[in-house]
């Protein structure tokens, strides 16, 4: 799905959300998730292109692949808790949406501590 189409259909729901808003806001809440939800797997479809070219780069230059998938972790970490944050915030919620954006930057480190360590490993050997 291109950009050009994604962006219709946020711009779309964002008039029909602000339109339903005044009748039941309930109704606007939903119809914001399902285009949001629709944006997001829209971006998960792209993920498997990336994906590939990542997998060809690895096999290119010889990663371990843990590093790759460490990676990747760390991408879908980012997009699942800025997407969560975003629907928080913009239903009035911006505390829970922080909390989620600090859990996602706590998961991204934890995710990324076996890459840290194997580096300050690999230092170390070179340095001794």
């Amino acid at each position: 799905m291109r950009i050009v189409t994604v962006a219709a259909i946020g711009v779309a729901s964002v008039l029909m959300v602000s339109q339903l808003k005044e009748m039941k806001s309930s109704y606007g809440f939903l119809l914001s998730a399902a285009a949001g939800l629709s944006i997001f797997f829209c971006g998960i479809r792209k993920l498997e292109t990336i994906l590939a070219v990542v997998q060809k780069i690895q096999e290119a230059i010889r990663l371990d692949e843990i590093y790759l998938v460490t990676l990747m972790k760390m991408v879908g970490i980012t997009y699942i808790g800025e997407s969560a944050a975003g629907i928080c915030r913009d239903n009035g919620c911006s505390f829970l949406g922080r909390q989620i954006e600090i859990f996602g930057k706590l998961s991204i480190l934890a995710v990324s501590a076996p890459v840290v360590l194997a580096l300050l490993e690999t230092l170390e050997r070179f340095l001794s």
